[in-house]
């Protein structure tokens, strides 16, 4: 590609060998459409699959025109906000996407986010109608209903991967494992404005989950105190308020 890409569209990946072709064809067919140099970057995060190859080959199968699909790789198994840091760091774009490999988010609203950005620094999908197991729901409910009331970011959805951020927003971001689901309070900690998207969410067709309820509640919840102790020794906020 011998343009700059002007979008970025990360994807952090553990054992998704089968969704990397349909979900690249999908981005890819959106992309072409918004008429802009892009890139696809698929993060793999130490799978044990055929997850690398997969892209290899889509890398080669001609699905991108006006962009480019590339590769990064973890040595080991790092954790998803290890993965997405390493793809957001790498991006080239001005704008930079997120989504999750396994197929849930729906490529086709990423014009919703790329249109919301007008004005706003971060655009952050809130899932409609979920198309997850009841007790997923319940226990994201839970985590959500504690987040607000301790960080006091209204955001609905902070556990949706579909986002989309202008460049600046990334350089001023630092993560820790973990702190993906709380990229928007972390974005508004630093001064970015951040609008939510109402998005579509889709079955899971291939793959398996990689979170149990332990995990989706008992980690978030232990990185929680860390996202509001941070808050509170935040120089941009005692700047605002002061």
């Amino acid at each position: 590609m011998s343009q700059e890409p002007r979008y970025s569209i990360v994807i952090p990946a553990f054992n998704e060998e089968g969704n990397v072709e349909p979900l690249s064809r999908e981005v890819a067919e959106v992309m072409e459409q918004v008429g802009e140099p892009y890139e696809i970057v698929w993060v793999d995060d130490g799978s044990r699959d055929a997850t690398a190859a997969r892209v290899r080959e889509v890398a080669t199968a001609g699905l991108t025109p006006r962009g480019e699909v590339r590769l990064l790789q973890v040595g080991s198994q790092s954790g998803q906000t290890s993965a997405m840091d390493l793809g957001l760091r790498a991006a080239r774009g001005a704008v930079i996407l997120t989504l999750d490999a396994d197929r849930q988010n729906d490529p086709r609203d990423i014009p919703k986010l790329l249109a919301a950005l007008d004005g706003f620094d971060v655009a952050v999908g809130w899932r409609q109608e979920r198309q997850d197991t009841e007790v997923k729901r319940f226990t994201s409910k839970i985590a959500n209903g504690i987040r607000i009331a301790v960080t006091g970011d209204t955001i609905h959805d902070t556990g949706c991967s579909l986002k989309a951020f202008r460049r600046p927003v990334i350089g001023d971001i630092k993560l820790f494992h973990g702190m993906h689901r709380f990229l928007s309070t972390l974005a508004k900690m630093e001064g970015y404005r951040v609008v939510e998207v109402p998005v579509s969410h889709r079955p899971r067709v291939a793959g398996t989950s990689k979170y149990s309820t332990l995990n989706r509640l008992i980690g978030p919840l232990l990185d929680l105190l860390a996202v509001r102790w941070m808050q509170s020794r935040s120089l941009y906020r005692r700047r605002h308020d002061g």
